[in-house]
């Protein structure tokens, strides 16, 4: 043993025989947001570890294993710029008992637990290294933004804030193919270019106002209580309130629409990641791979509209749990939550696109209720540590009972906007949007859609999702589908830190 003072925390399993058992592979994650290193083996593992705090170090002690060249490459497969792990040794402490050490670059809070075998793995015994002081999301998206604050940005010749009229002649709509019993491909990448086209050479529409109402009209006078509240605050602080600016009455600005001029925030959801490769294509394709790439596209296109920032749920290749996934979007007061995925079915001819919401009430097919399934899985594949499972169940069933209809109503207006816009360069694997229980879409005051960009199950269309052309017109796309949302239902104001 090691000198005591370490902190000694147990994970207590089944007793083992007296033989040693095989670890069959060694996979590393480093993220900012915490490093998972799991072993692989044949068997479930009795584990013991404590930390040391000078220099930090993990220890972890593995009963009833012996050593092999595989668990000897873990030594190898840490990297330099791993964020919490400097490097990881290993050796037989005694027979049938192999240590590791991980040398640590700051002190970290350790998670150790095992997975049950699923998937096509093993039983899996993981070890989590979270920062002492979790990351901030904020703080993660205000490093990592490269928005613009005001319309000076260059862009597109005449884009438009979000909110804005959007370009597309009155009652036009994005021609959109649904797809037929035969399953058939899409249009090809120059048609599906020349079709997204469409909407940007067409001039901007301004969107008609109603004539204003007197306040006193209004049977809810909201703003006269914002304004009350703000004065009483800046009563505390000691600060006049701010005065409200009077429009002169018959000047022109009092008939443009009325617009929010506060920053929008959108997170995109990446699906699947680290232990969990989502579905994979005939060719090898890995759907976590290829839905990074596109979020990290829409991310760029819309960070170019002023006002507008992005959170990603994962910037890298690592897993996030369902849940946290929704609790980054609020932690982040997002205004809209937009989940990316490929879709894969038993038959390589499936083909089409889809966006899917929320449902109470039940699944709008069997095959949106299948999908939901198994998008839901997602957690029992890239593991999440069951320990604490207690509370992420109370807070998932919290979540669930808290989302109103008026926020599906919202996702249902958006999943319409991007779908209607999607159309335009693949094929449609429904024309409406659909609706089933997908627990990631589950945050009762953000609207939250689920895009299906293709089935990476059937050849040809995983071959688009790995071109760089296809996956820009889906950027485009969703974008344009974004903003066509925020046209029709304006950002509302939010609190002045925002």
């Amino acid at each position: 043993m090691l000198k005591a003072g370490g902190t000694l925390l147990l994970s207590v399993v089944a007793p083992l025989p007296a033989s040693a058992n095989q670890i069959l592979a060694v996979r590393v994650w480093p993220a900012p947001e915490y490093t998972r290193v799991t072993l692989e083996n044949d068997t479930n593992l009795k584990t013991e570890h404590f930390l040391i705090p000078d220099p930090p170090r993990l220890v972890v002690d593995i009963d009833g294993l012996g050593l092999n060249p595989t668990l000897k490459s873990l030594v190898a497969k840490i990297e330099s710029n791993d964020p919490y792990i400097k490097q990881v040794r290993v050796g037989q402490n005694r027979p049938n008992v192999v240590r590791l050490v991980f040398d640590l670059k700051a002190e970290v809070k350790p998670q150790v637990f095992t997975l049950a075998p699923v998937a096509g793995y093993q039983h899996r015994l993981i070890f989590d290294l979270y920062p002492v002081t979790p990351v901030d999301p904020i703080a993660a998206m205000i490093e990592s933004g490269e928005w613009s604050t005001g319309p000076t940005k260059t862009v597109a010749v005449g884009t438009p804030a979000l909110g804005d009229p959007v370009s597309g002649p009155p009652g036009a709509t994005m021609p959109a193919t649904v797809l037929p019993p035969s399953g058939t491909v899409g249009p090809s990448t120059a048609a599906a270019a020349a079709a997204g086209a469409i909407v940007a050479a067409t001039p901007p529409v301004q969107i008609p106002t109603p004539p204003p109402v007197a306040p006193r009209t209004q049977p809810n006078a909201a703003p006269d209580a914002i304004a009350r509240l703000e004065a009483e605050i800046s009563g505390l602080r000691g600060t006049p309130p701010a005065q409200a600016v009077q429009p002169t009455p018959g000047r022109a600005s009092a008939r443009q629409p009325q617009k929010v001029a506060r920053m929008v925030t959108i997170a995109l959801d990446p699906g699947h990641g680290g232990e969990d490769p989502g579905a994979i294509g005939a060719n090898g394709s890995r759907e976590k791979d290829i839905v990074l790439e596109v979020a990290k596209r829409l991310k760029t296109k819309l960070e170019q509209l002023p006002n507008t920032r992005v959170m990603l749920t994962r910037d890298g290749d690592f897993f996030v749990p369902l849940n946290t996934r929704v609790q980054k979007a609020r932690k982040v007061q997002a205004d809209l939550f937009v989940s990316i995925h490929a879709d894969a079915w038993v038959s390589p001819t499936a083909s089409g696109s889809s966006v899917f919401v929320l449902s109470e009430k039940g699944a709008s097919s069997s095959a949106a209720r299948w999908l939901a399934s198994d998008q839901n899985r997602a957690d029992l594949v890239g593991g999440v540590n069951l320990a604490g499972g207690s509370a992420d169940k109370q807070l998932a069933s919290v979540l669930f009972d808290l989302s109103t209809t008026a926020q599906i109503n919202d996702s249902l207006k958006l999943g319409k906007a991007v779908l209607r816009e999607i159309g335009g360069i693949n094929r449609l694997h429904k024309a409406s949007v659909e609706q089933a229980g997908f627990a990631v879409l589950k945050a009762p005051d953000i609207p939250s859609i689920l895009v299906e960009t293709a089935f990476i199950s059937n050849p040809q269309e995983e071959a688009r999702l790995n071109d760089n052309g296809y996956q820009d017109q889906l950027a485009n796309a969703i974008t344009n589908g974004i903003r066509r949302y925020f046209a029709d239902n304006p950002p509302m104001a939010k609190s002045r830190q925002t």
